[in-house]
């Protein structure tokens, strides 16, 4: 199979997932990866892809800059890619409806701010997903300018590398290391398959103090090994 095909393979069995399953896995692993308060800005759907990493901090000289992230929009290729932006400043814009656009014509999959989107009537008219801290009208420019692109950054507390995985869902958002999206892959799928047996244990009437006992989550894990 072909790295692309992996690729492929991988981002399909993330799509079958969800966020709180992911996070369970990294959990079992010992991994950083769920993050908190990076949620849905619109009501948009589930993305799954790789993070293309932008890091935006404060502007401090004057003159004209070309605007943060069009340079990584205008050079992006491929269609498995998600924007991950990082250094957000309170209350600033760190995306809006034009380049929601330029992103959509791109084959973009989504966006995931550690900050503030405006204009989200323009995102959500297009149907481009974003996640991000909250909504905001006021502009980054002159105000923030990208500093980086494809280096690692950090997301609420998480590290994300250029090419890891990214999850964003309605409960939030979750990044899987690229080096260890397999084996994320194969126990989330374990945990996805135990907890649907559990709901329906509940639902035939076993006892969900039974069911919810910390030895059910651990069998996952003791018959991974």
């Amino acid at each position: 199979m072909t790295d692309t095909a992996h690729v492929e393979a991988h981002l399909a069995r993330l799509q079958a997932l969800d966020s709180n399953t992911v996070s369970d896995a990294l959990d079992f692993f010992g991994l950083p990866g769920a993050t908190f308060g990076i949620r849905p800005l619109w009501n948009c759907p589930r993305i799954v892809g790789r993070a293309s990493t932008l890091q935006f901090a404060p502007k401090t000289g004057g003159g004209a800059t070309v605007h943060p992230i069009t340079p990584v929009i205008a050079a992006s290729k491929g269609c498995d890619r998600i924007l991950v932006i990082a250094g957000g400043l309170e209350g600033i814009s760190c995306w809006g409806d034009i380049v929601a656009n330029a992103a959509k014509a791109k084959g973009i999959r989504g966006t995931v701010i550690d900050g503030c989107s405006r204009d989200i009537e323009g995102s959500e008219a297009i149907g481009y997903p974003v996640y991000g801290r909250g909504i905001t009208m006021i502009s980054a420019r002159n105000r923030a300018v990208q500093v980086s692109s494809g280096e690692p950054v950090t997301m609420a507390g998480v590290r994300v590398a250029q090419d890891d995985y990214v999850i964003a869902d309605r409960c939030g958002t979750v990044f899987v290391p690229a080096a260890c999206i397999g084996e994320v892959l194969d126990l989330g799928e374990r945990i996805a398959r135990r907890q649907d047996g559990m709901v329906q244990a509940v639902i035939a009437g076993r006892s969900v103090e039974e069911v919810m006992h910390d030895k059910e989550f651990e069998a996952i894990a003791v018959s991974q090994k």
